[in-house]
Order: structure tokens, then sequence, then C-alpha cells
């Protein structure tokens, strides 16, 4: 649910529950994202890092534009905030 949107800014509330990304599927955007998990949790995993990043409540993570990343696995449901920027 997009909760507010001005030229170079998005911000989104995203419920996920028990989603992932597909196999062999990479998010590349073109845009920065900051994320934090506000409830539930996920795991992330980003090109070139050995081990996925576990995300709990309070945990956030800034993700740079071209940065390839995807979603490992999600509780039911996860609640995040993404500020998309840039």
């Amino acid at each position: 649910m997009e909760l507010l949107s001005r030229p170079g800014l998005r911000i989104e509330r995203i419920v996920s529950r028990g989603q992932a990304s597909l196999p062999g599927f990479w998010y590349d955007q073109p845009q920065g994202e900051w994320v934090l998990v506000l409830q539930g949790e996920a795991r992330l995993a980003f090109e070139g890092e050995p081990e996925s990043r576990l995300l709990r409540p309070g945990d956030c993570v800034d993700i740079a534009p071209h940065c390839r990343h995807r979603v490992e696995s999600t509780a039911t449901p996860t609640v995040w905030l993404a500020v998309h920027y840039g």
C-alpha cells in the first residue's frame, strides 16, 4: 500500500505472507530502497554476500541502486516499511 509519493520518493507499507523471490530471480532496481521490518521476519540475500541476512522487527537495511538482492523467505505475516528514493 503506497503511503506517500513525491518526485524521487515513494513510501509504502508491504505485507508479506510467506512470499519469497522466485528461484533465480534477483531484484536490480534503478533507485535506492530503505526497508524496515515492523512485524515478523524476513531473510534477504545480496549478490556477493556468502550468507543471507535475517531481519527481525526494528531491523533495517539500505539497498543501493542496482544492488542485486532477493527475498529468501518471510514469516506470515511480515510487515515492512519501504522507502524508495533517488
